[in-house]
This record gives C-alpha cells, sequence and structure tokens, in this order.
C-alpha cells in the first residue's frame, strides 16, 4: 500500500464515523503549501448528496481526523476543505516499512509476458541519431516493467530483407567480382569469414541506393538479386548471412556503448515464412479484396472522427511492405511467444500504420482477445536551435558520434571542476551516458525536444551529471562514516521540528507512489522528475543539517541511515532509466 492509499484509508475511516459515505475520504496535495501539506476536498462533493453546507460535513469529519496519530495538524476551512499536515512519527513508521520490503515497497508481481519492440535499425547501416529515443525509451520501459514483476522480452526487429540487400549484393558483385558467391561453376563451400567489413558495407548501401536511381540496368539487377535470395538461393544467402553476421556484430557494441541490449536479435526476415498464413487468414475471413491489383483490408470504424484508409497488405507487384511484416510478425510472436502485451516504441509519425496493423490484427483474430497491442510514439530529436539534429557538415549524426561529443563536453567540464585531478575514462562515460539519456528521458516521450549537449552535460539544473554528482556525494559522507547497512529501526530515531528533513522524509514516503504512475503510465519522464526533486531536497537537507558532527549518536545514526535510503531509491531509480552511477566524481 503506497503513501497516499493509507492516508487515504485513515480519512475514508473517519468519514464513515462521521456519517457519510466512505468513497469522499480522499487526500491529495495542498493547493496552498502556504497554508498546509495535504487537504481532503471530499466535503465539498458530499455537500450535494446530503444537502448540507460543506464546512459543517468537514467540521464533522475533523476530530475523528484529529486524534489520529497519523496527522500533525488537522482543521477545517471555509468554504469546506480540510487542510492536513502529517505527522513525523507517521512518515518515520512507512519509511521503516518501506525500507523493509523488497524495491521499498514499489516491487510489483505483475506477472505479464510483455513483448517490447523498439530496435528497428536496418543491417549494413550504422546507427544514427534517429534510432536514440526508441533504444532509450523502450530499455526504460523494458527495466520499468521488469520491476514491475513482468517477464519482458526485447525484440531489436531488425530491418534485414527486401531490396537494400539485392542492392548490397549488386555493389558487391561490381566491386569483388572474384567473390565465389559470384561464380556461376562454384560448388565448394563459401567462405567462413565475411569478405567485407561493416564500414566497407555502410559505404556500399549509400553508393548502390544512389545508382539504383539512375541506372535501370542496375535497379533490375538488384530486384533480381532480391527475388533469387526469397527463393533460397544458395549464394544470394551465403552473403545475406554474412551481411548479418557482420552488422549484427557491430550494432551489439554499439547498443553495448549505450547500454541497450535485446534478448531477440530477429528481424523482417523471421517474418517472411508467415506471409503467405497471413494472405490466407485474411482472404479465408472475408477480410482482405483486391483494389487497383493491390491486397487490401478496411479499417474504418464506427466512431472514428477521421477517414482511415484501408491497409495495403500486398502491392500489385506483389511486393510487401511494412504492414505486411509486421502482421506476419505477430503471427511468429504469438506462435512462440502469446505475449499478454506487445509494445511498438517508434517515430509517433507512424501512428497511422500501427493504428491500422493493430486493427487488422484484431479483426483477423491474429492476437488473442485480451492481448494488448500499444505503440508508443516519440516526437522528434532537434538540435539547441531547434533544427533536425546534424554533423557540423549537415550530414545525419552517427550514434557513436553524438556519445563521443557529449562525453568530451563531460571531460572538459570535469577538468574544469576537478582542477588538477586525474580523470578516470570510466566515470566520464559513465555520466556522459547519464547525460544522453536522462537528456532524453526527461522529457515526455511524445514531445519533440532539443539536445542541448551543453546544457546535458552541466553539473548542475536538471540534468543527468546533476543526478550522479547528488548520489555520489552521498556515498562520500557515507564512506567518511564508515555507514554501509541499511537498518530500518535506526529510522526510528529521526528527530522532528526540522522542516529539511520532513521533505526529505516526505520525498521518500512518493517513491511508490511515482514508480506505479510511471508504470501505469510508461512514462519515464515522472522517474526523471521525481529524482530531480529528491536530488534538491537532499541537497537543500545536507546543507542545512551537521550530518557528520551531529552530537547525538542516535540521531546522526538515522541521519545516516536516511541517507542510504535515499542513495538506494535513487540508483534503483536511475538503473531503471538505463545508467549508473560511479563511485566517485
Amino acid at each position: 500500500m503506497n503513501f497516499t492509499e493509507k492516508l487515504n484509508l485513515i480519512l475514508e475511516d473517519a468519514f464513515d464515523r462521521a456519517g457519510y459515505d466512505r468513497a469522499y475520504g480522499r487526500i491529495v496535495p495542498s493547493n496552498r503549501p502556504d497554508l498546509c501539506e495535504f487537504q481532503c476536498n471530499g466535503a465539498m462533493a458530499a455537500a450535494k448528496a446530503y444537502r448540507m453546507a460543506p464546512i459543517r460535513i468537514a467540521e464533522a469529519v475533523v476530530p475523528y481526523l484529529a486524534s489520529n496519530p497519523a496527522f500533525k495538524t488537522v482543521s477545517a476551512c471555509m468554504p469546506g476543505f480540510i487542510n492536513l499536515d502529517v505527522s513525523e512519527a507517521f512518515l518515520r513508521a512507512f519509511l521503516k516499512e518501506s525500507a523493509a520490503l523488497p524495491g521499498f515497497g514499489a516491487a510489483g508481481h505483475a506477472g505479464k509476458k510483455i513483448l517490447i519492440d523498439y530496435g528497428g535499425p536496418n543491417v549494413a547501416k550504422p546507427l544514427h541519431i534517429g534510432h536514440l529515443r526508441s533504444a532509450v525509451i523502450g530499455e526504460a520501459l523494458k527495466r520499468m516493467l521488469r520491476f514491475a514483476g513482468n517477464e519482458v522480452i526485447g525484440d531489436t526487429h531488425l530491418g534485414d530483407w527486401g531490396l537494400q540487400i539485392g542492392l548490397i549484393i549488386e555493389q558487391l558483385k561490381e566491386e569483388k567480382p572474384d567473390l565465389p558467391y559470384f561464380d556461376p561453376d562454384f560448388d565448394g563451400d563459401y567462405p567462413e569469414e565475411a569478405p567485407f567489413t561493416i564500414s566497407e558495407l555502410e559505404t556500399i548501401y549509400p553508393k548502390a541506393s544512389a545508382r539504383a536511381k539512375t541506372d535501370q540496368a542496375f535497379s533490375d539487377a538488384a530486384h533480381e538479386n532480391t527475388y533469387q535470395l526469397q527463393q533460397g538461393d544458395p549464394a544470394c544467402t551465403a552473403i545475406w548471412k554474412q551481411i548479418i553476421r557482420v552488422s549484427v556484430e557491430d550494432l551489439k557494441k554499439n547498443y553495448a556503448n549505450l547500454g541497450v541490449s535485446f534478448e531477440l536479435w530477429k528481424g523482417e526476415s523471421d517474418a517472411e515464412p508467415y506471409i503467405p498464413t497471413l494472405l490466407m487468414t485474411l482472404e479465408e475471413q472475408g477480410l482482405s479484396y483486391v483494389s487497383d491489383g493491390a491486397i487490401v483490408v478496411d479499417v474504418q470504424e464506427e466512431g472514428d472522427k477521421t477517414e482511415i484508409p484501408p491497409c495495403l497488405i500486398m502491392k500489385s507487384d506483389g511486393a510487401a511492405l511494412y504492414q505486411t511484416t509486421d502482421l506476419a510478425t505477430i503471427i511468429d510472436r504469438m506462435e512462440h511467444f502469446n505475449p499478454d502485451e506487445i509494445i511498438y516504441i517508434t517515430d509517433k509519425r507512424q501512428e497511422l500504420h500501427f493504428r491500422q496493423v493493430f486493427r487488422v490484427a484484431r479483426k483477423a483474430n491474429l492476437v488473442n482477445e485480451d492481448t494488448e497491442l500499444v505503440h508508443i510514439g516519440f516526437g522528434t530529436m532537434n538540435g539547441k536551435d531547434g533544427k533536425p539534429f546534424k554533423t557540423r557538415a549537415g550530414g545525419v549524426m552517427r550514434l557513436e558520434a553524438l556519445i563521443a561529443e557529449i562525453n568530451d563536453a563531460v571531460r572538459e567540464k570535469m577538468r574544469e571542476r576537478y582542477e588538477g585531478e586525474e580523470l578516470d575514462e570510466e566515470t566520464v562515460k559513465a555520466v556522459g551516458l547519464s547525460a544522453i539519456k536522462y537528456g532524453d528521458l526527461s522529457n515526455q516521450a511524445a514531445k519533440d525536444y532539443n539536445f542541448d549537449i551543453d546544457r546535458f552535460s552541466s553539473f548542475e539544473g536538471n540534468t543527468g551529471p546533476y543526478i550522479l554528482y547528488t548520489i555520489v556525494r552521498i556515498k562520500s559522507i557515507l564512506r567518511k562514516a564508515g555507514f554501509t547497512t541499511l537498518d530500518p529501526e535506526r529510522l526510528s530515531d529521526l528527530p522532528s521540528g526540522n522542516p529539511k528533513l520532513k521533505e526529505l522524509m516526505m520525498d521518500l514516503c512518493g517513491f511508490g507512489e511515482m514508480m506505479e504512475a510511471a508504470i501505469r503510465d510508461l512514462a519515464p519522464h515522472k522517474i526523471c522528475g521525481y529524482i530531480y526533486g529528491l536530488c534538491d531536497t537532499l541537497n537543500s537537507f545536507y546543507h542545512e543539517t551537521h550530518i557528520l558532527n551531529e552530537e547525538d549518536e542516535g540521531i546522526r545514526q538515522s541521519y545516516l541511515c536516511l541517507l542510504l535510503m535515499t542513495q538506494q531509491v535513487l540508483e534503483t531509480c536511475i538503473g531503471l532509466l538505463g545508467f549508473s552511477a560511479p563511485e566517485k566524481m
């Protein structure tokens, strides 16, 4: 039971004992924090039902609250508000109870099986900043949902099929014509080692793509390669497997630098065998029909405020589309994993695409009736000037280049901050990763935001480095005190009458409720908002309280225990966001 639920239970009992419906007993943070910490507006709502002045109802309820040790002060205020301040004793008791529980009482036991599709890179291409948000948001949600007690499977869903492979094969044929793949008389085993590097692949595809736009013969040959691959041609298949292997090795390295991992490295190619099943299912159920030579399914529903065009399943030339492979992938996922929920994380401009896909999946019974299909559409990451993020030369920035730039900015700030001290490169990387991930996740996913390297790498304000600096400061204090064990009983000695201490206790009491909301709403930004506030509160308390010099040993130990609990809550949160704090900075 979270903090607010405990207080609500007390208010419900008070309304009930005063002769009113329990449902009116609800507490909310005060909209006048200068007057009180919390308020109850239940008497205002009950006034009409009981045909009484709300102040009379409030005055009848107040005595039952005033006698409860959970509250320090309780008063009725015109026209019928109940103003409340919680007691330090109640806060201490709640913190003691939370400190003894796994995840401070916020870890759940939801027990669902959830599959998250949050990769989407194409093989033979480098990761660029367009891949940042899906990876960072997806990784955070995977960790959050696991914290809630779910089995969560992350799938990168590679773009590893289609014309792009045919183009690469044709370009390779021209650049490396002596490879055995291109010898029609070759009948041996193809090489185990790839005849190209990832760097070569990354230059081959752009050249091939550009050439296909002006060279019809080259384009036709690439289409033929694609067709042969889809028909299982041994040479094309062998090259394709090498492209996948080299690409995945590089992708894993780059994702690891971002602190992102996947349980599945499946791709569009894995959906290919399920496309015939999809087409047959849609036809047998009378859902698909031919329009201008293409196969489509109507998805418009009564109540739609805007027109939803039919979902295009197969083009007139027989080519599959993203809708086709996404639907076929759903069949694959249901057959092999049977998840309770599938979450897709992509650019929000794909909202219509997923609305169409989800509707076809439901109409065709490709998923169970209670299987949830969720699309999280994220906004655009722009540069400091609000325009699309580019390199200095005007091109699309590679993700590893962005990481290098943010690390350079962090390194420079750390040199200024810790002048004369030798910098640990692993610490620089940890702080840089916090700058990137917190800078992204602190924004609501659906909103566009400006990626400001100078601001995100700052050690002041609402940034990842500020969060890490606060955690490292706590670690330093605890090291000096030799304090290592969180003993909930020590929290009983926390004193009353210190406003900054009480604010810190209240922030910690709100951890469970915040986590419930963040997980329920799939909203990592709520965790960011919470830990920023908690860090501010902790630093304010630290500046006004002589923790290590406290003469009363019981109070000193209680302070250290509270600091350790704060550190562990903060580290739990940043772990869910996908980064960690170093021991020293």
